[in-house]
């Protein structure tokens, strides 16, 4: 049985929700700490999750090295791909 989830795309509100759930069970504890651990600006990481731009390939795997999660979670998270 799929889903019901399965098929749609995380909405801006819930890709700001993972990330703020991510940072507090990673205990980072703010998106200028997370984005100081990726190598890039607060600001792009707020874009990022409100799904105003789309992380470039060279981000992607800092972004899952410090939110430990694989590639696809994270698209799934940014809402660039369908969740399964």
């Amino acid at each position: 049985m799929r889903s019901k989830t399965a098929g749609r795309r995380y909405t801006q509100e819930e890709s700001a929700d993972w990330l703020a759930q991510r940072l507090v069970k990673l205990n980072i504890a703010t998106y200028e700490e997370f984005a100081a651990m990726v190598g890039i600006d607060r600001g792009t990481i707020s874009r990022y999750f409100r799904q105003e731009r789309r992380p470039s390939i060279d981000v992607i795997a800092p972004m899952c090295e410090a939110l430990q999660v694989s590639p696809e979670t994270l698209l799934m998270a940014l809402g660039a791909v369908d969740r399964k």
